[in-house]
């Protein structure tokens, strides 16, 4: 999710695009300071649903002010590659765009999927890949969306299926990543440990606390911003601030209506951050994670690329973070 225009002075436009469902229809004590995807598997037989949230990504390139790191694996398909790919921890499937569809030549036919992005939700063409390799993570036979090229160089994004049993290890310093099986315990000194559950699958979900606020978060490292919903907003109606009212466009293009604030300090594990920027909303990725009833944040690569480095333990079922510095 990120910064892809600015209307006026109080008025930006944000692009939340990050992969959170795909289905077939029809068819076969530490301080840091910040600087200033699934819904269950649609109920009928004829929609398998995707969802896709990714912008303006580079690869494995720490988050500045003034740009948004992205975590770019590279991914080879049917043998060949690698190709550019968001790891996108929001979305459970795999996509791409339609100049690495004709590259791999596969054609879509009458084959489609739902997308679910973070505004809304679309149907589009799907190919079928017969391999689909990065690290440690090899996935036979499936179908994969073909999605707007949106993603400001990556070729798709790289979703969490096949990730039960692997460990992401994300170096945002050395740029670099790796897709391992996960083997006994994370021994990392000098890093905090976040328990995390699985919702859907492939969610990575937790709890935080804003201004002792018990909020659940999810960590999409497909998202460019943070997002939060209307209910966690009113939860900090106390102490609210004046804020940007930006315009969120999703990989589907639909458009939706956000406010862009400074948030209190977040609580995670013993970190503490600090100057977080949060926009809230109604987006249409709450409802279809059921979690417009209570506070919920969805944490984006804003945050995440501040990090030195990043461990996501999917066997485990743990996170593990160590700051800068």
């Amino acid at each position: 999710m990120g910064f892809w225009g600015i209307e006026g002075d109080m008025a930006r436009r944000l692009f939340l695009f990050a992969l959170v469902s795909l289905a077939p229809l029809a068819s076969p004590a530490n301080d840091v300071d910040i600087p200033s995807a699934l819904p269950p598997p649609a109920a009928d037989n004829q929609v398998e649903e995707v969802v896709v949230a990714a912008p303006e990504p580079r690869y494995v390139a720490p988050t500045l002010r003034d740009r948004i790191g992205r975590v770019w694996a590279p991914v080879y398909i049917n043998g060949k590659g690698p190709y550019k790919l968001v790891l996108d921890t929001g979305a459970n499937r795999t996509a791409v765009i339609p100049a690495l569809a004709r590259k791999i030549g596969t054609d879509p036919g009458t084959n489609v999927l739902k997308v679910l992005g973070a505004t809304g939700s679309s149907i589009v063409p799907a190919i079928k890949v017969n391999s689909i390799e990065v690290g440690d993570l090899f996935l036979g036979d499936r179908q994969v969306a073909i999605v707007p090229d949106v993603f400001g160089g990556a070729e798709g994004v790289l979703g969490a299926d096949g990730l039960s049993d692997k460990r992401v290890h994300i170096d945002f310093k050395n740029d670099e990543i790796t897709i391992l099986r996960s083997t006994g315990p994370v021994r990392a000194n000098g890093y905090t440990r976040i328990p995390v559950k699985l919702r859907y699958g492939h969610l990575l979900m937790f709890d935080v606390k804003l201004a002792g606020v018990r909020t659940h978060a999810m960590l999409d490292t497909g998202a460019q911003t943070t997002i939060g919903n209307s209910t966690l907003r009113n939860a900090l109606a106390k102490r609210k601030r004046q804020g940007v009212e930006n315009t969120i466009i999703g990989v589907t293009l639909d458009a939706q209506k956000g406010e862009t604030v400074l948030a209190p300090s977040v609580e995670l594990g013993d970190l503490t951050l600090r100057g977080m920027q949060v926009t809230f909303g109604d987006m249409y990725i709450f409802d279809a994670w059921k979690m417009t009833d209570q506070p919920a944040l969805l944490i984006g690569m804003d945050i995440i690329g501040l990090l030195d480095t990043l461990i996501i333990d999917y066997k485990r079922r743990e996170l593990h973070l160590r700051a800068r510095g």
